[in-house]
Formats: structure tokens, C-alpha cells, sequence
């Protein structure tokens, strides 16, 4: 099963979108499962369901910074490449779905007034894109990391 797959699949598992595309990439992590879910679960529903930053693109966020991230906090130019990737990643993302805001992407006009989730029914997946949208950032972030894996 490719990245994608993995992603779309967490997804319906229940993960969060966040969750769904960084657990895909567990393996480069080198966290167990358990781990990087509790570690991106705040990011989903666009940062704790605010609808803000796409829970998906953070994800790519996540696997990009993994990947090429930087811990040498004067780095300015390893701090540079990064953001150029994020921000690479960010027009890729707006040009493919229009936004990389979780309630653009939804049709929402503003945040949540709740912090619950919804509970995942059938016609939840009918109205969301969240699952295609995991599969998609996944695939993304696969292509974006190609060259280092």
C-alpha cells in the first residue's frame, strides 16, 4: 500500500487528517504509531477544529520538517531551505484544492463553535473531503521526499 493509501485508510480508521497522513510516514519518523498520533493529534480539524490550517497540510509540514529539518537553532540557512519546501508545498497544495484553510476546504464560513468531533458516519464521508484530502498530502509529501528516501 502506497503513502497515500495508508493515509486514507488511517483516516477511516479514525485518526484525525493530521494523524491519517503522518502516521502513513511513521517509518521516517522513527516513533512507533502510538506515538506520532499523540504527538499531531492537536493539528486536526485545523488546529484543535478551529478550521484554520488544514489538518493535512500540517501533516505535510510535520513529514517535510522531519525530513528536512534543522535542529541548530542559528541555521539560518537550513531554516531557509525548509520554509522554501513548506512554502512549495503550501502553493502546490492551494493550486491543487483551492486553500490550505480547513473550513475553505469544507465551505465553512468560520470557525467551529465546538472543539467536539463529529461523529464518523456514512454520511459524514459523503460530505467531506477530509479522507480524498489525506490521500492527496500524503502523495505530496511522498513526491517532496522522494529524492531523500
Amino acid at each position: 500500500m502506497n503513502r497515500g493509501d495508508a493515509a486514507y485508510e488511517n483516516f477511516l480508521k479514525g485518526y484525525n487528517c493530521t494523524q491519517a497522513v503522518t502516521v502513513a510516514f511513521s517509518d521516517i519518523f522513527g516513533l512507533g504509531e502510538d506515538k506520532l498520533a499523540k504527538i499531531s493529534g492537536g493539528f486536526g480539524g485545523g488546529m484543535g477544529r478551529m478550521r484554520e490550517v488544514c489538518g493535512t497540510f500540517s501533516g505535510i509540514v510535520m513529514v517535510l520538517s522531519e525530513v528536512y529539518g534543522y535542529s541548530e537553532p542559528k541555521n539560518l540557512e537550513a531554516k531557509k531551505a525548509l520554509y522554501e519546501k513548506i512554502r512549495a508545498a503550501a502553493e502546490q497544495f492551494r493550486n491543487d484544492n483551492g486553500s490550505i484553510i480547513c473550513r475553505e476546504l469544507l465551505g465553512l464560513e468560520k470557525m467551529e463553535d465546538s472543539a467536539t468531533p463529529a461523529p464518523r458516519t456514512p454520511e459524514y464521508y459523503q460530505k467531506r473531503p477530509c479522507p480524498m484530502l489525506c490521500r492527496y498530502a500524503a502523495d505530496l509529501a511522498e513526491k517532496m521526499i522522494k529524492e531523500i528516501l
